[in-house]
């Protein structure tokens, strides 16, 4: 294939496929209703007032509504003590109505996240962080309850785009414990073969070049270049970094951790960023309530 070749990758569109999942919740939960009279609840805790926490809990919350979720704000305010944000998800374990519990991070720098996120139920743990879901997923022959979010969405886009994973050779560009990590672990439950590459890694592009699939989460703008893409991979870009871009209203854009102009001559398909994985994310958070909420309701 001649590098000046005008192939086009096929474009994941991440919105269309949140879409068709959306709708598939959607119609579950009629059935739930009709049936069984209860509907999936969801609790969002939200401590401060950071604006990206604000509008992506906003937007979690507007999901909800769209599906029939109902959902439990729980403002808390900036200097919250940390023992009683704890009491607050006590009170949610508690509450029959709640399926899931999503505490939106960062915490603020007083209040110790391990130790929060370690006392919601394991049944009610919807984004997939609980030590326990984490080790379960990390095992063979044993299923976490829950798989977290956007690891689950990554393996979604695969799937959905017809992206075989059996006997291929992948590579995970970031190791961190919310998507990293466990996307590593999901691509080996589905027999691939798996490299994690990160900020120690010695000549990451030798590795990379090598990939059928491509997953990056390394928070570095536009570090996978497209040369380093072998032919015809599939390419899942889970990066969001804002840069400078003085032709924009609010004076940055976003761009992923591949440089998808170049990428995308290569490539075989590729998601976009914005538009690729952040929809799935909050699509999987919306199928994890549904799930935690048949456990209850269905048994």
């Amino acid at each position: 294939m001649s590098s000046g070749s005008d192939h086009q990758a096929t474009v994941i569109d991440g919105k269309a496929i949140a879409q068709t999942i959306r709708s598939e919740i959607a119609s579950e939960i009629k059935v739930m209703l009709e049936k069984y009279g209860q509907v999936p609840g969801l609790a969002v805790v939200i401590v401060g007032n950071r604006k990206d926490s604000q509008s992506y809990v906003n937007m979690k919350r507007k999901s909800c509504a769209e599906v029939g979720i109902k959902s439990f704000d729980i403002n808390l305010p900036e200097d919250v003590p940390e023992a009683e944000l704890i009491s607050k998800v006590h009170e949610l374990n508690a509450n029959p109505d709640v399926h899931g519990i999503l505490v939106q991070l960062p915490l603020p720098k007083h209040i110790n996240e391990e130790k929060v996120l370690g006392e919601i139920s394991l049944e009610k743990d919807v984004d997939g962080f609980h030590p326990l879901n984490i080790g379960k997923l990390a095992m063979k022959g044993r299923d976490p309850l829950f798989l977290p979010c956007t690891p689950k969405g990554c393996l979604e886009l695969l799937f959905r785009s017809g992206v075989t994973i059996k006997g291929k050779k992948a590579v995970v560009v970031g190791r961190s414990n919310i998507v990293g990590l466990p996307v590593s672990l999901l691509l080996l439950k589905e027999d691939a073969t798996v490299t994690i590459v990160h900020s120690r890694t010695k000549d990451p592009e030798s590795f990379i070049r090598e990939a059928d699939i491509v997953i990056a989460a390394a928070g570095q703008p536009m570090m996978i270049k497209g040369s380093w893409i072998k032919p015809g991979a599939a390419v899942i870009d889970v990066g969001t970094n804002a840069v400078d871009d003085p032709t924009k209203k609010s004076g940055y854009r976003l761009v992923g951790d591949v440089d998808f102009q170049e990428a995308s001559k290569v490539a075989g398909c590729i998601t976009p960023v914005p538009g690729g994985v952040g929809p799935l994310t909050v699509a999987m958070l919306l199928k994890n309530t549904l799930d935690g909420a048949k456990r209850v309701i269905e048994k």
